[in-house]
Formats: structure tokens, C-alpha cells, sequence
């Protein structure tokens, strides 16, 4: 790896791990030094790496060098070492210098302190993505403004905002007690949630290379926090498990769900031999894993639909477990996009013409994925009507992909019709 691309790969890998361990040490009011220190720090790799060549460790060389801009900090500000805790302060003699902890344990430490921190309920759920994304996962207000399909200035603010809040709320970065593990838990594992899932189903308005590898990385983030909590006794939980075994499941057929043109491939279209069945046997145990005690989450259901969707082949078993754990999720925590997925399980189980009656019902009109699935399941049954689903769903799509996709729904129609009338 060169230069070029070795400094970018290590500012999404260590930056992160340093701010949130100069984070642990300063506490959140001073949030902002630390991402200053941590982006010096960065600035002389690339200005002395180019001049002298790469270090043979260069991992080391960040650590070593973020350590001693941060005590060169604290020597430098004396008004901000007044503000610092006792600890920090008095811990240590005069002689010894500060420990800056950049062990792979602390650096776990302060994530995973960081990260009930950020999942605070003072701070909106969007915020508290955006602020994990940036915080916890070293990802720059471009990416996260293109991940939220949004403006650099919208997220700007909304990160400022987030900082803020906890600031004036004083947040403590600390271990999290068992108290608040079993209060914030839910709201950590709904963030984490997100960001996979805005990495699995986001669509980006940049170029499909791009959106891949943006995409790509959101997922894998979530999987690296979400893993976090498992290697920790106290927050290794069944749903911790249970969200991990989804995550893997999904992640696992990424590379199918799109071709080489970056058009979106259909579920059943999937070439099975691209689905990476390590992280299929890697969903299998840890959902097993979370199958311990008597929760059961919206996390154990779904990540069981997504079990049963790395089954290629049809089954009315398949289907049929798939209908009922939609049916179970739906009574645990109700969503339109949930109901709407159901309704493709109900035709395989009951045929086409009673998922079309739960599918009208919904009356998801501003969505495209509705009229998508209405002229899936007009197909063959009335094909003028599932022309204008179809065409009223590639009129609401936004992304190029999935509206390229949906034209080729309506060609192979109109085609069919063509060959009808021509005999």
C-alpha cells in the first residue's frame, strides 16, 4: 500500500481509535481538542511521511506521535489542565509523564464508553448516528451528508448540535454501569441498526463505485461496534447476539445484490455461488448464540428471516417460517416496510391474489418499493396494471440504479405483450 492510499486507510481505522481514547481522558467538553490533536497528528504524517518515506510501523509512529502532541497540549495549557479532572492531574508525580493508554484494551475501553455516550437519549436518534459515524468511525461530514442522502452544512450542524448538548448536559465518558446498560442498550443497538442499514439499503447520489464502497464500509463499522459489545462481559446480551447474526446474514449476500453495472439484483435473480457462506456460518452461530433466556428481540426475528434467506431454493417450510416471523415482528414492533416485505412471503405461501388484498391495504403511495412489489404481484394476472405499478414506481425512484432496474420490469412486459399480439 502506498503512501497515497495507506494514510487515508489509516485515518478510517486509527483515527477514530485515538479521539475516542483522548476523549476518555479529556471528557466530552473538551471533544474538540482531542479531534485537533488527533488531525495534527495526521497532517505531520503526511507532510513528513512524504519527505522521509513510510515507517516501517506506521501505526506505532501515529500513536507515538498523538501521544506526545497531547502531552506537548497539556504542558502548553495550563488553563486547560485546570480544567481537567483529579485524576488526570494529580495521578501521576510531577516527574512521571501522562500516561496516554493506546492499548488495544483501553482503545476498546474508551469505544465502548464513547459509544453509550453518544447513544445518550439527550440527543435525537439521527443525531446520535450521525455523531457515531463521525465520532466512532473516523467518517468525514461529506460521507456521512452522502450516507443520509443529505448537505454538508444539514450534518454540520446536526453533529454541533449533538456536541453540544451533551456538553452542556455534562455527559461522563465512563464505563457504562449495569444500570445504564439496561437502560441504553436498546438505544445503542438502534443506532447500530441504522448504520448498517444505511450502509445495506442507502443509495447514495454519487458515482455506483462510490456508493458501493461507502456502503461497504457503514456495514462493516456497524459490524466492528456491534462486536465490541460482545467481547465485553456485561453488554454481551442475546439481542447484542442476535443484531450481529442479522448483520452477518446481510452482509453476506452484499456482493450479489448488485452486477457489475451497479443495478440492483433482485432476490430471487441472486447468483447463490457470490454469497459468502463464512459470514453465513459466522450469522448461524451467533444466533444461536442469542438464543439463550427469554427475550426475544425484533433482532432474533429479523435475523431469522435473514436465515432463511441464505436458502436459495423455495420451500414452503422457507416461506412459511419466513411468514410467521414477519407476523411475530409485526405484533412486536409494527413498520410499513416490515408489512410490505410480508406481503412477498404471503404470496409465496398463499398465492398472489391474497398478498395483492394485504399489499392494496397498505397504501404506501410516496413509496417505490410498493409499486414495485404491486407489479410483481400484478404480473401474470394483469399485466396492464402491472405496467403502471411498475411505471409509477420508476417515477418515484430515486436512485439511477433502482430505476434502471425497474425499466427492465416494464421491457420484459411490454416485450411479452409484443410477442402475445404478434401471434
Amino acid at each position: 500500500m502506498d503512501e497515497n492510499t495507506l494514510i487515508p486507510h489509516l485515518f478510517r481505522t486509527e483515527y477514530r481509535k485515538i479521539v475516542s481514547v483522548l476523549c476518555y481522558l479529556f471528557g466530552i467538553e473538551h471533544i474538540e481538542i482531542a479531534e485537533d490533536i488527533v488531525s495534527d497528528t495526521f497532517l505531520s504524517a503526511t507532510e513528513l511521511w512524504s519527505l522521509k518515506g513510510v515507517p516501517e510501523n506506521p501505526t506505532a509512529w501515529l500513536y507515538t506521535v498523538a501521544k506526545n502532541k497531547t502531552k506537548n497540549h497539556l504542558k502548553r495549557h495550563s488553563l486547560f489542565e485546570q480544567k481537567l479532572s483529579a485524576e488526570i492531574k494529580y495521578s501521576t508525580d510531577k516527574e512521571e509523564e501522562i500516561d496516554i493508554d493506546l492499548s488495544q484494551k483501553n482503545i476498546a475501553d474508551s469505544q465502548l464508553a464513547m459509544m453509550f455516550t453518544v447513544c445518550n437519549p439527550c440527543i435525537s436518534e439521527e443525531s446520535q448516528v450521525a455523531l457515531a459515524l463521525n465520532l466512532l468511525c473516523g467518517f468525514g461530514i461529506g460521507e456521512i451528508a452522502d450516507a443520509f442522502l443529505s448537505n454538508k452544512e444539514v450534518i454540520y450542524k446536526r453533529i454541533s448540535r449533538a456536541k453540544d448538548k451533551l456538553k452542556d448536559a455534562r455527559i461522563p465518558i465512563v464505563q457504562p454501569s449495569l444500570s445504564e446498560i439496561n437502560n441504553r442498550l436498546e438505544a445503542v443497538l438502534t443506532t447500530l441498526y441504522l448504520l448498517f442499514s444505511e450502509g445495506y439499503y442507502s443509495t447514495g447520489h454519487h458515482s455506483d463505485a462510490q456508493r458501493t464502497i461507502l456502503r461497504k464500509d457503514l456495514c462493516a463499522e456497524a459490524m466492528r461496534l456491534t462486536y465490541l459489545l460482545i467481547e465485553n462481559e456485561a453488554t454481551n446480551q442475546p439481542s447484542v447476539n442476535a443484531l450481529f447474526a442479522l448483520m452477518s446474514f446481510h452482509a453476506s449476500r452484499f456482493e450479489a445484490r448488485t452486477n457489475e453495472r451497479g443495478e440492483t439484483v433482485l432476490y430471487q435473480d441472486q447468483d447463490e455461488s457470490r454469497w459468502n457462506q463464512e459470514l453465513i456460518d459466522q450469522g448461524t452461530h451467533f444466533l444461536n448464540r442469542a438464543s439463550t433466556g427469554n427475550t426475544l428481540t425484533k433482532y432474533h426475528l429479523e435475523a431469522g428471516i435473514a436465515y432463511w434467506h441464505t436458502h436459495k431454493e423455495d420451500t414452503p417450510e422457507k416461506w412459511d417460517n419466513i411468514l410467521q416471523l414477519y407476523n411475530h415482528l409485526l405484533i412486536l414492533e409494527y413498520s410499513p416496510i416490515a408489512a410490505l416485505n410480508r406481503t412477498f412471503a404471503l404470496a409465496k405461501v398463499h398465492g398472489k391474489k391474497e398478498a395483492i388484498v394485504q399489499a392494496e391495504k397498505l397504501n404506501l403511495t410516496d413509496n417505490h418499493f410498493y409499486y414495485s412489489l404491486l407489479g410483481s404481484l400484478y404480473t401474470d394476472l394483469d399485466n396492464q396494471k402491472a405496467l403502471q405499478h411498475f411505471e409509477t414506481a420508476r417515477q418515484l425512484a430515486h436512485s439511477p440504479a433502482d430505476q434502471r432496474t425497474i425499466l427492465q420490469n416494464i421491457e420484459r412486459l411490454r416485450t411479452e405483450k409484443m410477442d402475445l399480439m404478434g401471434h
